[in-house]
């Protein structure tokens, strides 16, 4: 019967921009459907393909349901243990370790975007709260363009992304709305109903780019010159705002020398490969548009070159006096956290008179492997597939194999549960409390228990809470995490009362009816008072040069191997979000995980045909995968889309970015910086 539905609300906490807020029914204890919520403004009642299909996440026969333990380690071993026998094994470890070095620097957490729930920062928690350890730092994803942001405005914030339905022109370097960001295509299309023209600049030619007014294939890693000759182009004809550069900008003058002799129109066609005319038609489109917006995508800034691309860009936007303006301006990142306490993440432990160090999460196996005094010997992963998506995946599989004991938090057997001595089983967010914030949309929304936990599972904050409890009834004082504390008490803990005038809140609490949206600097730069030391925008960064990187943006051609001359993109595909694919089942296979897509002149020289069983090789390993041909592909690149039963990873360079320190502690992965080989399988080789 009707009556006996119970409506919750839940928010999806994946690595997505659109983190969308749900109403999930259930019915005697079991999740029967998802649906989107309407009260929430970005999302307006709607769910993506894989939102639909949480209700196969939950209750997919795949999931852990009890903690296991393995031995030995790899060998598939396992066996069922209580929890009880888990946290016993883990605390005897731990409190050994801790004896025979003096400390707990030997134990280590690997942890990023599983679950960005702000309580699932319990793990960063529970190990502060053991004083020294080895701690995270860095950011895979976007780090590099975060830096390129901060020089030139002084804070990496985005806009409202609802805005944009004010934009004239709306131009999207390589990002993919209709597979990665679907609820920003409302916004986008209202724009367009209005009479706004639609750019996609990007070397796939994705879905967004089939219904784009004009979809422009630009080299990989050559985004930032593009957006040079762009910049050239409305110099040279006195088409740029200047009146904004003259009054709100910082380094003009050393940017127009710049463009004057060293911005070559003929070296942007030939290593863009974008031709003169359509390099005239985007500066027509930026010069007779007014607000113009430009929304960077990560892809670009996975470069050697990244930041730069970023920077080059951003210029783009405040030449054309778009910076600040609603419907314009720049979009990039919203970090939306920096506004909260975030308690768990800053816990602050025991002053046991040692420093903790940290290891960079782009190169963090060779790192670890090099530690001494102590080396590490302990590792607890939470919220990552590491061997799956990771560069170093030898360095990994070396590291995983000397450590002592390596714990694995997650929902199901991933290739890095599988290399784990202890597996615990992890809620879904169905089954515990949080609060989710975007990094895109500036909402706000409560997740509710729906649920009770599948079988065994438990959140990483109760996992937290009993292991620390554990840990100091066998050695007092062990840890200083407030194991007594529940999740809503954290919940509590995060609403200042800055948070709740920001959100225009009266508690916490009204979020059970309705998300709340940012009230206050949704457009950052409206007054146009930037966070820089000069107050302007800095199209020349003194702090740039300070951090020995170019003071103005420019362009330089990465690095290549000529020994393996295609370059591997690997872009997000529609029905997975990374490793995790669990709406496969319900939404129909995708083959598009299992093969590699070349251009067919590239196949030609390799005597490779469509449905070919191809191996696809360089320095740090292979894959293999079925070929496709596609002339949409440009000839030179091939396109293996992330996921698949044999993850790409190992084909990654290991290279870095050229920014990512300022904001995140270490460069950014240069996850584009990936040149391969592809052969045909003869029956002889297989």
């Amino acid at each position: 019967m009707l009556s006996d539905v119970k409506v919750f609300k839940n928010v999806c906490p994946r690595n997505c921009y659109n983190t969308c807020a749900m109403l999930s029914y259930v019915v005697d204890g079991k999740l029967i459907k998802v649906e989107g919520d309407p009260s929430h403004g970005y999302c307006q009642g709607r769910l993506c393909g894989k939102g639909y299909a949480y209700t196969r996440y939950v209750y997919s026969p795949k999931r852990l349901r009890y903690p296991l333990k393995q031995y030995p380690r790899g060998s598939g071993n396992w066996v069922r243990i209580t929890w009880e026998e888990a946290f016993n094994l883990i605390s005897a470890k731990l409190l050994e370790l801790n004896h025979r070095y003096g400390s707990n620097r030997s134990l280590a957490y690997n942890k990023c975007s599983g679950n960005v729930g702000i309580l699932h920062y319990a793990t960063e928690g529970m190990f502060n709260s053991f004083g020294s350890h080895t701690k995270l730092r860095g950011n895979p994803c976007m780090s590099a363009g975060m830096d390129a942001v901060e020089y030139s405005s002084g804070e990496g914030r985005s806009p409202d992304p609802e805005a944009m339905t004010n934009s004239k022109l709306i131009v999207i370097w390589g990002a993919n709305p209709a597979w990665t960001a679907v609820h920003q295509l409302n916004f986008i299309n209202q724009a367009r109903d209005k009479g706004a023209v639609l750019v996609v600049i990007d070397p796939v030619y994705t879905a967004t780019a089939a219904t784009a007014d004009h979809y422009i294939q630009v080299r990989p890693g050559t985004d930032g010159l593009l957006a040079l000759g762009i910049a050239k182009v409305l110099v040279e004809e006195g088409r740029y705002d200047s009146s904004f550069v003259k009054e709100h900008v910082v380094g003009w003058e050393s940017f127009y020398k710049y463009l004057q002799e060293k911005v070559s129109l003929e070296e942007v066609q030939r290593l863009t490969g974008v031709a003169e005319n359509v390099l005239q038609l985007l500066a027509d489109l930026y010069s007779q548009n007014d607000p113009a917006t430009n929304w960077c995508g990560y892809g670009l800034q996975r470069h050697q070159n990244g930041g730069q691309n970023v920077r080059a860009i951003y210029t783009l936007s405040a030449l054309t006096g778009n910076v600040g303006k609603i419907g314009g301006d720049f979009y990039y990142f919203h970090p939306s956290t920096d506004f909260f306490p975030m308690n768990l993440l800053n816990l602050q432990g025991p002053d046991d008179g040692q420093v903790s160090r940290a290891l960079d999460i782009n190169n963090y196996p060779s790192q670890a492997l090099s530690l001494v005094d102590p080396p590490m010997k302990f590792l607890w992963i939470a919220a990552r597939n590491p061997l799956s998506q990771d560069q170093e995946v030898q360095d990994w599989t070396r590291l995983l194999k000397e450590l002592e004991m390596v714990v694995t938090v997650d929902l199901f057997m991933t290739k890095t549960a599988e290399a784990s001595d202890i597996v615990l089983p992890a809620t879904s967010h169905f089954e515990d409390f949080d609060i989710n914030v975007s990094y895109w949309h500036h909402w706000l929304a409560l997740n509710q228990k729906a649920i009770e936990p599948y079988y065994e599972a438990k959140s990483d904050l109760e996992i937290a809470k009993e292991l620390t409890r554990r840990l100091n009834e066998l050695q007092p004082g062990f840890s200083n995490f407030p194991s007594e504390r529940t999740a809503e008490e954290w919940i509590e803990s995060e609403f200042t009362s800055e948070i709740l005038r920001l959100y225009g809140l009266s508690s916490w609490r009204d979020l059970e009816e309705v998300p709340a949206k940012l009230q206050f600097g949704n457009n950052p730069w409206l007054d146009l008072n930037f966070k820089t030391n000069t107050g302007k925008f800095e199209i020349f960064s003194k702090n740039a040069k300070d951090d020995k990187l170019p003071a103005l943006p420019r362009f330089w051609a990465e690095s290549s191997d000529l020994s393996f001359p295609l370059r591997m993109l690997t872009p997000q595909n529609i029905t997975s979000i990374h490793s995790q694919n669990w709406a496969l089942e319900w939404i129909g296979s995708d083959k598009r995980g299992n093969v590699v897509t070349l251009n067919p002149q590239d196949a030609v020289q390799r005597k490779v045909e469509d449905g070919d069983l191809v191996r696809i090789y360089n320095a740090q390993g292979s894959v293999t995968r079925k070929a496709r041909l596609n002339p949409e592909v440009l000839q030179g690149m091939v396109i293996i889309y992330q996921g698949g039963k044999e993850p790409v990873n190992s084909l990654l360079s290991g290279l870095s970015a050229d920014m990512g320190k300022k904001h995140s502690g270490s460069e950014g992965a240069a996850l584009y910086n990936a040149f391969v080989e592809v052969e045909k399988i003869v029956r002889s080789q297989i």
